[in-house]
């Protein structure tokens, strides 16, 4: 079977504070041909972590990069390395996941009112504008 996961079912995995839905999901995620994990669900995963959960950035990178390990994963890797890059500089996972898929679509400049944000798109080589 080939399958997509919700953020709760990445939550459980990684988490694990619920055991039986963390075995559940560790056995669905064995028996898959192909699990697929959204750039979605990751930018939530990460947000939830982040907010939800006090993980700090190390480690939100750490758990993503646990995910991307799994032998049967299909996902955007470009998007998720742009996602991690951000991450690793500090700042967050969607921020990095946006700014790639912008320019993916065509976009010359990512845009926001996120100063942190432009200043580590501009770090990462990329051009950032700061709206005031």
């Amino acid at each position: 079977m080939k399958i997509g996961l919700d953020t709760n079912v990445l939550l459980r995995l990684i988490v694990g504070d619920d055991a039986a839905q963390q075995q559940v999901a560790i056995e669905a995620l064995e028996r898959a041909e192909l699990v697929a994990v959204s750039i979605h669900a990751l930018c939530e995963f990460a947000w939830v972590l982040d907010r939800s959960y006090r993980v700090g950035k190390p480690d939100i990178a750490a758990a993503i990069r646990r995910v991307l390990e799994m032998r049967n994963l299909a996902a955007n890797r470009p998007a998720v390395e742009a996602g991690l890059a951000m991450l690793d500089a500090g700042g967050d996972f969607a921020d990095g996941v946006i700014a790639y898929e912008g320019q993916w679509l065509g976009a010359e400049t990512f845009v926001t009112f996120d100063k942190k944000a432009v200043q580590l798109v501009q770090a990462q080589g990329g051009a950032g504008l700061l709206l005031k």
